[in-house]
């Protein structure tokens, strides 16, 4: 217990699947964690932490591709704990289309929530970083930007981005020698509402009982979240980490 005791995390699309599995297991080993959502109920999670848990919480609405909601996210992170040591940029969503079928709309938009996101992420909280110390950044890729999801087009587009977005951050931050890490997260299939929905748009079943790779659960993502918001991991830079059991490499 107390694997970043002490440490102020971020967490973005914290109201449901791996945004709150991640700040509660981030509050339940001693972080003060703000949940952000574009959805209010991630004011429920905050609350579980702080009433079940015992923890440090709270919860902020915010449009994560809304530039001056970042700002004005990371002024109320700096007013409520006076710094920042952990930013999860989790936040996402799924359109099923492939690219015959998807629309410059739906292209834009998938873009905007989970690539813009990201840079309007860490171009904002990097400061802040700085001035307490350094940190963990964990960006949310997936699977998607490493193999072919026709159906799943602009997602994918838009976590090849954060993949390679995170590389340059990586690389930056150590040029500068702001103390701040930055890796990717590649999760494949994972027991999630956003999943499920789009397997339910999809007509498809999730894996069978004896599919061998079978389906993730969020504790699995929240487990390697923590390793790399933690000083265990502070020779680990600009990396990616699969979490797929295998479906990459075969």
């Amino acid at each position: 217990m107390g694997r970043v005791s002490g440490k102020v995390a971020l967490v973005t699309g914290a109201a449901s699947g791996l945004g709150k599995a991640d700040a509660i297991l981030l509050a339940k080993e001693g972080a003060k964690v703000v949940l952000t959502d574009i959805n209010d109920s991630g004011a429920d999670v905050a609350r579980y932490i702080v009433d079940e848990l015992k923890g440090e919480a709270i919860f902020l609405h915010q449009d994560v591709a809304d530039e001056q909601e970042w700002t004005d996210t990371i002024n109320a992170v700096e007013k409520q704990y006076g710094g920042l040591n952990i930013l999860v940029n989790n936040a996402g969503i799924v359109i099923v289309a492939t690219p015959e079928e998807t629309t410059l709309e739906q292209f834009r938009l998938a873009n905007r929530v989970m690539s813009e996101s990201v840079f309007l992420g860490c171009k904002a909280a990097i400061p802040l970083m700085k001035k307490s110390g350094g940190g963990s950044i964990i960006n949310m890729s997936s699977t998607a930007s490493h193999l072919g999801y026709p159906v799943f087009f602009a997602y994918s587009a838009a976590k090849g981005a954060v993949r390679s977005m995170t590389k340059s951050i990586a690389v930056h931050c150590q040029m500068k020698r702001y103390n701040i890490r930055c890796n990717s997260i590649h999760a494949s299939s994972i027991d999630t509402p956003m999943i499920a929905k789009a397997l339910a748009e999809m007509g498809a079943k999730p894996p069978a009982d004896d599919d061998p790779i079978g389906v993730g659960k969020p504790e699995d993502v929240a487990n390697y979240v923590l390793f790399l918001a933690s000083d265990e991991s502070q020779y680990i830079n600009g990396a990616e980490h699969m979490i797929d059991n295998a479906l990459t490499i075969q």
